[in-house]
Formats: structure tokens, sequence, C-alpha cells
């Protein structure tokens, strides 16, 4: 029998099976880095993509918040013109009124009576004067009382000018009545 020697040939088909099997895995190495690179490329790109879509959040909400600020500006403008628009048509009802009142203290002061000073603050009149009797105050208040232009006459001061004299200072104080806010009610 001849006897053949196996060892060599085994030998070296474990050195080729060594060799194919680091070459594998250095291939395997190879393509994992490679794969770890690519995947690592992509969420880089991803966070990229993500960064510049929220720079243009934050650059789109600075714009909104100008055009807010400005919208409240305007806001602000408009209550301001409105309010003077609303004093301004007050002051243009109330015009005639001046002309009614200084009217109607011509028509209510009876005769022998007559004004020193008047004042209006508001609504509210302060009439100084004098009269020729308590008669003829009281004329006076209930005229005010009847009026349609004035109301609540209250009698807050009546004195005798000098020992003899039969003449009467008086202060007296009577609301104005607004017409355009009687219409109203």
């Amino acid at each position: 029998m001849a006897q053949i020697n196996l060892l060599p040939w085994r030998e070296e088909l474990r050195k080729e099976q060594q060799r194919q099997f680091l070459t594998i895995m250095g291939l395997s190495a190879v393509l994992m880095a490679l794969i770890v690179l690519a995947v690592h490329i992509q969420i880089a790109g991803m966070i990229g993509n993500q960064q510049s879509r929220n720079d243009f959040l934050k650059t789109e909400i600075n714009k909104v918040e100008k055009q807010i600020k400005e919208i409240n500006s305007l806001a602000q403008e408009k209550k301001s013109l409105l309010a003077r628009m609303e004093v301004i048509e007050t002051l243009q009802r109330n015009r005639p009124e001046v002309v009614h009142l200084f009217d109607e203290i011509v028509k209510v002061m009876p005769e022998g009576t007559y004004l020193t000073s008047m004042q209006q603050s508001g609504k509210s009149l302060n009439l100084d004067g004098m009269a020729q009797s308590n008669a003829r105050v009281s004329a006076l208040m209930r005229n005010i009382d009847s009026s349609a232009w004035l109301s609540s006459p209250k009698l807050q001061v009546i004195r005798k000018q000098g020992k003899d004299a039969d003449e009467r200072s008086f202060v007296l104080q009577a609301q104005q009545i607004s017409q355009v806010e009687e219409n109203k009610k």
C-alpha cells in the first residue's frame, strides 16, 4: 500500500479557509464601517435639514411677532382716534347747549334779580347774584325747577346787603340738563 500524506493538503486547506475567513472578516469590518459612516452622514444631513427648518421657523416667528406688535400699536392708535372722535362728537352735540343755557338763564330770571357771576363745572352751575327780596330768589328757584334746560336748584347762601338795604345777595347751584342725553333716554 502506498502511503499518501494528506497533512499538507489539509494544512493548506486550513490556511486557505483561515485566509478566506480573515478576508471576509476584514471586508465585513470595512462594510460595517461604510454602513456606520453612511448612517452617520444620513443622520447629520437630517439634523442639518431640521436645523435649517428651525432657523426658518424662528425667522418667520420673528416676522409674525413684529407684525403682531404693529397690529397692537395700530389697535392702540385706533382706540385713541376713536376716543378723540367721541370727544369731538360730544362737543359737536353739546355745542348748541351753551346758547340754550344762556337763553334759558335770561328766561328764568324774574324781574328784580340779576347775576353778578356765573361758573360752570361740567353740568353744575354756580350762580351768584342780587335780588330785591327773598320772594324773587324763590321765584328764580321755581323757574329753574320748571325749566327744560336747568334743574335741581339749591340755595347755598342768601344775605342782606347793608343794614337798611332791601337787596339780598345769593349763591345758588343748579344742574344743566342735556337735551341730547334726555333724547337718548
